[in-house]
Parts: C-alpha cells; structure tokens; sequence
C-alpha cells in the first residue's frame, strides 16, 4: 500500500471520525467501580481468600488488563502506520484517549476488590510494558485489516468476560469497556472495506495475510498460552467463538469471497485463505470436544469423591 493511498482515504477517516464521534458516548471510568470496598493495602495485606473471583474469571480479567496496559505500544504502531496529520492524527488521539480508560477502570475495579495479588499484578505489567508490541506489518492495509479482527475480538473477549464473571459491577463495566471496543471496530472495518474500492488486490491481500497469521495482542503476557487455554475452556474466547463471530462475520460484511477483477496474487491469497478457514473449522471443533472431554472426566471425579 503505497502512502497517497492514505491520502485517498483521508476523507473517509473524517467521515468515520464524524460518526463515531456523534455515536460514542462520553462516561466517567471511576463510576464503574465500587470504591466503597477499598481498603488500604499496607494496613490489610492482600490475601488469596478476599478475592471473590474464581481462577478463570482471576485470569479472564487479568488477561484483558494487560492486554489493554500496552497501550503505548499500540498507539506507537498505529501511529507510524497512520500518521499525526489531518483526520488521521485526530482519530490516532482520540482511540488512544477512548481505550487508555479501560485500562484504568478495570485495575482500579480489580484492585478496590481485591480480585488480584496487587503485587504480582504491578509485576506483570511491568513485564508486558517493557516488553512492548512489535509486529511486522509493513504497510497501513495490513494494520488496518488486523485491528478490524482484532478490535472484534477484543469487545468479544471482556463483554463474555463480564457475563463470565458472574458480578454485576464487574458486567457493568466490561459491558461499556465492549461497546467502546465495538464502536473502533465499525471504524476500522469501514476503512478496510473503503480499501477495498481503491485496490481490491492489495486488500484482500492484506486481510487474508493478517487472518492467517493473526494473534492477540497479549502474548507477550507472561504464561498466555496456559492463560489463553483457560480462558478458550471457560467459553470466554476460544477458536470456535474466533472462527464464527469474529473472522466469518467480517469476511461476510467485506463480501470478500464475492470479490471479482482480483490479481493473480490476490487470487491465490484467497485461494489459501478458503483453506486455511476450513482447517481452523476442524480445529475449533477438536478444541471443543477436547473441553467436553475435559468435564467429562472433572465430573467423574467430583461424583466419587
């Protein structure tokens, strides 16, 4: 994608920027959470037994947490990709202020709860701060058609998150945290499908490389793989919810197997995509009969105990 693309695009980021603007709603962070719980953590040591939590909503939560406290990392990346000009610039600053709140509501909710060791929370984020977010996209199209899967997947990941938790402050909250996520989504999928107008080769390209290379931004997150196992058997986010709600919808919406004029490379991208869609199919299937397998036999056990 070359860079004038950009500039053709520019009207459509200030339409979008208009949209979202009219659409999103302005809210206060600290009155999602229940400040009437905190207690000073010098004077009441934290202890395992004040969480009310159990260890999967522990993890689910924390895992968002993190993931959403990269976000020097994020605005960096989109950023470079984008630009600080014109309309770009003013939607680069207005997604880093919008999502630069959850990070704060969701610690502030986990610490006045007590949900999260405080200390060993600060240490991961250290953790994932320092190591950042890198990746190797090389041109806007490839972010563009990334932060559209990933945006979808994130409102995903805390709106069953908030349900999974089973507290309804804590429901309350990822419910907002959701509808922000949902709101940058439409912003990124319109500009891909507004890509597509300009260069349909280029961005199917792009979206088919992002689709089958793709990953959360959280696993620098120290142990995600086991965190992410968790989270996927809890029903929270796992390769079926990512096959149906995320990649399946946004294919559909962006039409892209209905796409014709495409280059040969375009055409052999999409090719490989089809193929790709129907392994992770399978692959999401195994994973649920895995977890069924998995229940199965945790409730044998409960039942002779």
């Amino acid at each position: 994608m070359k860079i004038d693309l950009l500039a053709e695009l520019e009207p459509v980021v200030a339409k979008n920027l208009d949209r979202h603007l009219a659409m999103a709603k302005d809210w206060m962070p600290h009155e999602y959470v229940p400040w009437e719980e905190g207690r000073d953590f010098v004077e009441v040591p934290w202890h395992p037994d004040q969480s009310r939590l159990t260890p999967q909503a522990q993890i689910a939560l924390e895992v968002n947490l993190l993931t959403e406290d990269n976000l020097p990392g994020y605005h960096r990346e989109i950023a470079n990709r984008f630009g600080l000009e014109s309309a770009w610039g003013t939607w680069v600053g207005r997604w880093t202020a919008e999502e630069g709140r959850h990070a704060m509501c969701i610690r502030d909710y986990l610490l006045v709860t007590r949900a999260l060791d405080p200390d060993q929370l600060e240490a991961e984020r250290m953790a994932v701060m320092q190591a950042g977010h890198h990746s190797d996209r090389q041109s806007p199209l490839e972010s563009l058609a990334y932060v559209s899967l990933q945006e979808l997947a994130t409102r995903i990941a805390h709106r069953n998150t908030g349900r999974f938790v089973n507290d309804p402050i804590a429901d309350m909250l990822l419910s907002r945290v959701a509808a922000d996520e949902n709101l940058h989504m439409v912003f990124y999928r319109s500009l891909v499908k507004e890509s597509m107008e300009i260069d349909a080769s280029a961005t199917v390209q792009a979206i088919c490389k992002e689709i089958t290379e793709f990953a959360m931004p959280g696993t620098v997150i120290p142990n995600f793989k086991r965190k992410s196992m968790v989270i996927a058997r809890a029903g929270i986010y796992n390769l079926r919810i990512h096959h149906d709600e995320v990649v399946r919808p946004l294919l559909k919406h962006w039409r892209l197997f209905e796409l014709e004029g495409l280059d040969s490379a375009a055409e052999q991208a999409r090719e490989r995509l089809a193929g790709f869609l129907d392994v992770l199919g399978i692959q999401a299937e195994r994973q649920q009969e895995r977890f069924a397998a998995a229940d199965a036999r945790a409730d044998r056990k409960k039942a002779h105990r």
